[in-house]
This record gives C-alpha cells, sequence and structure tokens, in this order.
C-alpha cells in the first residue's frame, strides 16, 4: 500500500511542476521574446479557417485544342464571429443585398420559404439543407410543421428586423441571417452569400469594408469553344441525390459539381482536392491582417477527349446550314423538307471506336444553358445519344448480310422490281417501292449490290421474306443496332429492334402477333425498329470492319493537374465480332460504293478524292409531315478510318444528308489543304 501510495505522490508532484513549468516559460516569452504590442494585437486577431476550393482540371479535344477551362470569379463571404462585431448587422446586410439586386446578383440562401409575398414553404432544397433547416427549429423550440407565415413572423421578431421594412427586403435579411445561425451548430463552411460577382462590384465591397464580410477568389468553368456543348456540359451545385453520393468521397456540401456531358462522366478526373484556408483579421473591423493555406489544394486532372475540335466545326456548321437551306427551299421535286426540325451527326474512328464528332441540332451555348431550357425545338436536348429513331434504307444492309450468309441467297441474284410488292395481297396488305410511289417507275431487274445503290425497297423486300426475321434480327444484334455502345454519356433507353418479342411488348394482346408483313418492314428499316444516331453510326463502323464492333469512347487520355505525367490512355476494347463471308463483305462494300458514286448518294459524294462506301434512308415516323432522312457511310473504302451517321428529323431524302458527310470527310482527309 505504501508503494501505492508514493506513486501516485509522484504523479501529483510531477503533473503540478510540468504545469509550473508552462506558466515559467509563458512569463519569460512574455518578458523577453514578446513584446507588449505584440501580446496586445494577439488579443485583437481572430484567425479563422475556411476551405480552399482545388481548381477544376481543364478539358482539352484529342489534339490538345482547350474546350473547357476556369476564370477568376469574386465571390462574398460572411464570416459569422467577426460579422457580428459590426455596429449594424442588419443595415450591412439590407446595403450588401441592395447592391446584389442593383447587379442583378442572386443572393444564395437555403432557407426553405420563397423570396417574396406571400410566403410559402418551398421544397427546392438537399435533403441535407432541409435537415439543417429541421434542426434550427428544433434549436428554437419552433413546431416542424410551422406555417409560411407564422415562421416569417417568428424571424422578423428572432433578428429584430424593423417592421419598417417591406417584406422583400426583410426576406433578404432574414436568409442571410438564417445562413449565419446555421453556422453556430450545423458543419457547415463559411457563407458565401454571393458567387461570382462583377469587378465593380468587388471593388465597391471592399472600399467599404464592411465587418465580417470579406470578397474571395474563386473560379468558375469558362468554355473556351461555342462547338460541342451537348458533350461538354455543364457544372452546378449539389442537389440531394448528388450530395449523397459524393459527400462519401469527401466533397464539401457546396461544391460544384459535373451536372451532365464528359462533367459529370469524368467528374473524378476533373474534380480536386480541396485545401484549406487560415485567415487571420482583426476583430473589430474584420479587416483581413494574413491568409495562407493550412493544407494547400490539388487542381483537378485534365481530360483530353477523342473528339477532334476542327471536325466538330466542319459537323455543326454543316448540319445547321443543311437544316436551314431545307427549310428555305426543301428537296426533290415536291420540295420536301421545309417542316426540318433537329437532327445529328457522329463520326467515330473505326479501329478504335473514339469519337471523332458527336452534334446535335439545335444546340446552344453553354453560359447560356438556363435560358435554353424552355427553347423551341429543344436545343438542350443531346439527339446524338438520346432520341430513338426508325432507320430507314441505312439497316437494308442488315437483311443483305442475312439473305447471304443466314439465306444462301447470292450477291448476284436478280430480282425485277415490279414497284407494287403484292406477296400478301390476299391477307390484305401491299407494299411499294419507292421510287414507284414518287415517280411512277421502277428499277427493273437488279442485283443485291445495285439494289443498295439505288435503295430498293422491292429487292429487301423479297430477299427479307425468303430469309425470315429471325435471321435478320440476329444479324442486327451482332452489329450493334439497339444495344448500348459503351459510350460514357447517357444513351436512349428506347432503342429496340423489330421482331415478334418486341411486337409482343409494345402491344395488347390480340395486336401483337407477329406477320409477314411485319417482317416486310422490318427489312427496309421501319416496323418497331429504333436507333440513335450514336448506334447508327457503331453500326456502321462494324460494317466497315468487317463484323468487329467496337467499343464507343470519349475519352483520349487523362493527364495529371500539372502536366507532367498521363494518369489513364483509352484502349481500344472489342465489344463484339461476328464473322461474316467475304461474300457478304465485298457485297456491302461494293453496293455503298456504288451508291456514294452513281446511287442515291452520289450527288454530294461522287467527285470525292477519296474512295466512299455510302448508305442513304428515308423513315416514315407517323407524326406528319416529310419523312425523316438518314445517311451513312466510311472511307476510305480499302482500309477504313471513319465512320459517319447523320440524321435529320423531317429531312425528306437522306441523299441530301451527303453534304454534310462530304464536310466532315474533307476536313477529316485536308481536301482544302492539298488542293
Amino acid at each position: 500500500m505504501d508503494r501505492l501510495a508514493r506513486k501516485r505522490i509522484a504523479i501529483i508532484l510531477s503533473a503540478f511542476a510540468l504545469i509550473v513549468g508552462l506558466f515559467a516559460f509563458r512569463l519569460l516569452r512574455l518578458s523577453g521574446g514578446t513584446t507588449e504590442t505584440e501580446v496586445a494585437n494577439a488579443r485583437d486577431t481572430l484567425t479563422y479557417q475556411t476551405v480552399a476550393v482545388a481548381a477544376r482540371g481543364e478539358i482539352f479535344d484529342r489534339n490538345g485544342k482547350l474546350l473547357v477551362t476556369n476564370r477568376p470569379s469574386y465571390d462574398v463571404a460572411v464570416i459569422n464571429f467577426v460579422f457580428y462585431g459590426g455596429s449594424d448587422p442588419n443595415g450591412t446586410l439590407r446595403e450588401l443585398s441592395e447592391l446584389f439586386a442593383e447587379n442583378n446578383v442572386p443572393v444564395i440562401d437555403h432557407l426553405p420559404l420563397s423570396k417574396t409575398a406571400p410566403f410559402i414553404l418551398t421544397d427546392d432544397q438537399s435533403e441535407a439543407w432541409m435537415n439543417y433547416y429541421h434542426s434550427f427549429l428544433t434549436e428554437r423550440g419552433w413546431d416542424s410543421e410551422i406555417s409560411a407565415t407564422t415562421l416569417m413572423q417568428l424571424l422578423r421578431k428572432r433578428y429584430h428586423i424593423p417592421e419598417s421594412w417591406d417584406d422583400t427586403t426583410a426576406r433578404a435579411v432574414i436568409g442571410a441571417r438564417y445562413e449565419l445561425d446555421l453556422r453556430s451548430f450545423a458543419p457547415v463552411d463559411n457563407y458565401i452569400m454571393a458567387k461570382d460577382i462583377p469587378v465593380t462590384l468587388a471593388a465597391t465591397i471592399r472600399e467599404k469594408s464592411y465587418c465580417g464580410v470579406s470578397v474571395e477568389v474563386g473560379a468558375v468553368r469558362e468554355y473556351a469553344s461555342p462547338y460541342a456543348a451537348h458533350i461538354l456540359g455543364h457544372t452546378g451545385l449539389m442537389d440531394a441525390e448528388e450530395w449523397a453520393t459524393y459527400k462519401d468521397v469527401g466533397y464539401a456540401m457546396n461544391a460544384q459539381v459535373g451536372k451532365d456531358g464528359v462533367e459529370k462522366a469524368f467528374e473524378p478526373y476533373l474534380h480536386g482536392q480541396d485545401g484549406t484556408q487560415l485567415t487571420t483579421v482583426m476583430r473589430t473591423s474584420g479587416a483581413k491582417l494574413s491568409s495562407e493555406f493550412g493544407e494547400a489544394p490539388i487542381a483537378g486532372n485534365h481530360v483530353y477527349l477523342s473528339i477532334d475540335l476542327d471536325l466538330q466545326k466542319a459537323a455543326e456548321d454543316a448540319l445547321e446550314a443543311t437544316i436551314l437551306d431545307l427549310r428555305e427551299n426543301g428537296t426533290g421535286r415536291h420540295k420536301e423538307g421545309k417542316d426540318a426540325q433537329g437532327g445529328a451527326v457522329v463520326a467515330l474512328d473505326c479501329k478504335t471506336g473514339e469519337t471523332l464528332v458527336s452534334a446535335s441540332y439545335p444546340t446552344f451555348r453553354l453560359d447560356n444553358y438556363a435560358e435554353m431550357q424552355t427553347a423551341e425545338n429543344s436545343p438542350l436536348w443531346n439527339r446524338a445519344l438520346l432520341a430513338a429513331y426508325a432507320p430507314g434504307s441505312v439497316y437494308k444492309p442488315v437483311t443483305a448480310i442475312a439473305a447471304i450468309d443466314r439465306g444462301g441467297i447470292g450477291r448476284y441474284r436478280t430480282i425485277f422490281d415490279a414497284g407494287k410488292y403484292t406477296y400478301y395481297e390476299n391477307q390484305g396488305y401491299v407494299c411499294f417501292c419507292h421510287i414507284y410511289t414518287s415517280q411512277g417507275i421502277t428499277h427493273g431487274t437488279i442485283n443485291m449490290m445495285q439494289a443498295l445503290s439505288v435503295s430498293c425497297n422491292y429487292y429487301f423486300y423479297e430477299v427479307g421474306r425468303e430469309v425470315g426475321i429471325g435471321a435478320i434480327d440476329d444479324v442486327a444484334a451482332s452489329l450493334g443496332l439497339g444495344e448500348p455502345t459503351g459510350i460514357e454519356l447517357p444513351e436512349a433507353i428506347n432503342t429496340r429492334r423489330a421482331n415478334p418479342e418486341t411486337k409482343k411488348d409494345l402491344y395488347e394482346e390480340g395486336h401483337n402477333d407477329w406477320y409477314g408483313a411485319d417482317t416486310l418492314q422490318a427489312s427496309i428499316g421501319q416496323s418497331d425498329n429504333l436507333f440513335t444516331p450514336m448506334q447508327l453510326a457503331q453500326y456502321c463502323a462494324t460494317l466497315a470492319n468487317g463484323g468487329k464492333r467496337m467499343k464507343t469512347t470519349l475519352l483520349s487520355h487523362v493527364e495529371s493537374w500539372d502536366h507532367s505525367s498521363v494518369l489513364e490512355t483509352n484502349t481500344p476494347v472489342v465489344l463484339s465480332e461476328t464473322e461474316l463471308s467475304d461474300d457478304a463483305i465485298d457485297c456491302i462494300r461494293e453496293g455503298m460504293v456504288m451508291s456514294a458514286t452513281e446511287g442515291t448518294a452520289a450527288t454530294f459524294l461522287a467527285d470525292a478524292p477519296y474512295s466512299v462506301a455510302a448508305k442513304t434512308g428515308t423513315a416514315q415516323h407517323g407524326s406528319g409531315g416529310s419523312d425523316n432522312a438518314s445517311f451513312i457511310c466510311f472511307a476510305p473504302v480499302d482500309d477504313p478510318q471513319i465512320a459517319i451517321c447523320v440524321f435529320v428529323e423531317k429531312g425528306a431524302q437522306g441523299g441530301n444528308l451527303g453534304r454534310v458527310a462530304r464536310a466532315i470527310l474533307d476536313e477529316y482527309f485536308d481536301v482544302n489543304e492539298t488542293e
């Protein structure tokens, strides 16, 4: 027992000696190492910590041309434990809100209450912010089901808002006071009252030196090119669903994240690692004395896309010009296409699956995103990936391959085009060749390559009927039609192949049996076939590759934030490989070359200084007006490098879209530079 007692006494004495030593050290510092002025200054200053937001990585095209970067922005921060040292907090907030209103700068607050009277509770806040709101009510002992009117009255009283202030002014100040209140109990970063304010307003606020109010330098996205808007996407504050995902990987609750496009798809690469900022201010005035990193932020990495900006520009400009020309002049003998709406164009690298072009029309400017949400013809809709269309005659190579490889029908098999196909006439169904209905003539006796060249419906009705829907659908699936392409962005979920199973799923009992007439329509790319332009481009590249289907991608490579190293490089992936006979490959290539040189695609491609294989299409859609128009091609024929799909809603004739493909191919092969 004595030994234990002595041990306890020793511990107590040691602790006492340590305390005395610390006091002695402090006295020594005050008497010798620290002046009275420094001690006084230490009492008059305050150091606080904030998040140092990491710069977001930049986005480039495949050749290093800048697409998206960052520019400096000015944000107004209010530091609550400094701000209340000022003489008139409410007056300061009112003055700030009025300055913001004059400059059309929105004030940020997360109070779920409308900004103007009559006040209502809103539901546009994330789950996290709503949780903080309910905690706020609980902290005050207020009813969680409080009405908007009662809430406004209580907040007016709590924050001592003068009765003479109108509702709008009071609401603006209350929103800011609420945000500052949250910081007293919730783990939320300092209050940013406004973001990206004009530089002149930033200068005004700094000059006024409001206590506890500082202008911080941040960054916002800047778009270096007006092209590829649908691909690039935009950034914004997280919503509830995004917060649930990103909070577990260390994102701040007010972080900017990619909302769509590659900004979202490559978010893990682009988002950097935030640091901390230590700022020292005067307690009384809030004047900033110093600022330094506690932990330096690490910028995001740089993403290099597979997109070629020069090709993208050529594609977008040509697609717009073609659609506007259609609206003005129409096309063909009957001047159809004056009701042309939107369209899309996609170009892929045949060998790697890399996306060289992905464009949708009408397009928009990314810095004008909000205003485009209600614009005519849905400019925000990415038709290249999200719109599913009946392909029309660009589907006929599928039927040709099925006929040769699954049906034993030779490519030199000749059929006489009678114009009117009557095989199922006794069942009440008759269909026609397009040239017969439009001009009253027929293609006469032709073989399979000629039928592809002139896009003869009658020929493919006959071979389609002979080979059957099972073989046709099997080939379509193996070539990727109706299947995901592998691209990193969302694709349409309503794509489908026409077959008995699809029809049973789509229609009610008694109306979902598969008939021979359905096979005829499916054989020429009608019936229930629906594919995206991206799927059609991948299908065209697969034809060019002799059956090898490459995974589609938008990624070239990723570089570190300082460009010192390559972190990831796209590796081509084969999704599937269909064994096509030499006879089938030769038939498709010869027929598509004939189309480009003397057939339906010849108008814009016959004189091209490079070899092209092309197929045109015209598709009915059932919504009135002109038919849709489709077009696919690849080049050069002997060693395919690039595959293209063009689609225009109510574009009337697929051959007319050859002008878009020609613009892309001329740019790709540097035609204008070599002439």
